[in-house]
């Protein structure tokens, strides 16, 4: 996720101080991916040094303003402009989780595919009826524009994982009907050269 580039398209809207920044990405993203003012005000940080935004003033309670720079208006539409590359795929912690469970002795890995199953399929049911009541709420707003797009992105992608779990299960039981593989053959030892007197 890119929070540097979210706030980058925040700021491009006028300029705001870390707190309103914070409040608008997580209404545009349904809170999905909450973030800490801490983190806010380090990204702020950041793109300042970068030259990418620039202090804007303070209000009469203190709050310091940020304004997007040019550069970075051009940061923001080379993201814009540029696919989300999938040469480094995100580390995900269920394929982790289930590459160790088949190689480690005593896992019992039909009941891991099926534990999270389980609860990937409560994750869909629960994404569904919020994109139901997103749907019924919608006023044609931008935000609401927003949220049932990460809504929806929620839903295909546990779709997904479910269809993936289910192929697990299958590679298992395909897996648990061969034949055990056989041991292979010890090495003959070598013969040991004389030391020569």
């Amino acid at each position: 996720m890119s929070i540097r580039h979210g706030l980058l398209a925040l700021l491009d809207q006028g300029p705001r101080y870390g707190y309103q920044l914070r409040t608008e990405f997580e209404a545009r993203t349904g809170a999905t991916w909450p973030l800490n003012v801490g983190q806010v005000y380090t990204t702020l940080s950041r793109l300042e040094r970068d030259g990418l935004v620039a202090p804007h003033g303070e209000d009469e309670e203190g709050h310091l303003y940020y304004a997007v720079t040019e550069a970075g208006r051009t940061e923001l539409r080379s993201w814009f402009d540029t696919p989300v590359p999938r040469t480094n795929p995100p580390r995900d912690e269920l394929a982790i989780k289930l590459a160790m469970a088949v190689t480690v002795p005593g896992v019992d890995v039909t009941a891991v595919v099926q534990g999270q199953r389980k609860h990937s399929m409560k994750a869909l049911q629960d994404y569904t009826r919020l994109k139901g009541q997103a749907l019924v709420g919608d006023t044609g707003s931008q935000a609401d524009l927003a949220w049932l797009l990460v809504l929806e992105q929620l839903i295909f992608q546990t779709e997904a994982e479910i269809r993936w779990l289910d192929h697990c299960e299958s590679r298992l039981v395909q897996r648990a009907a061969l034949p055990a593989p056989a041991e292979a053959p010890a090495e003959p030892a070598k013969p040991r050269r004389r030391a020569r007197l």
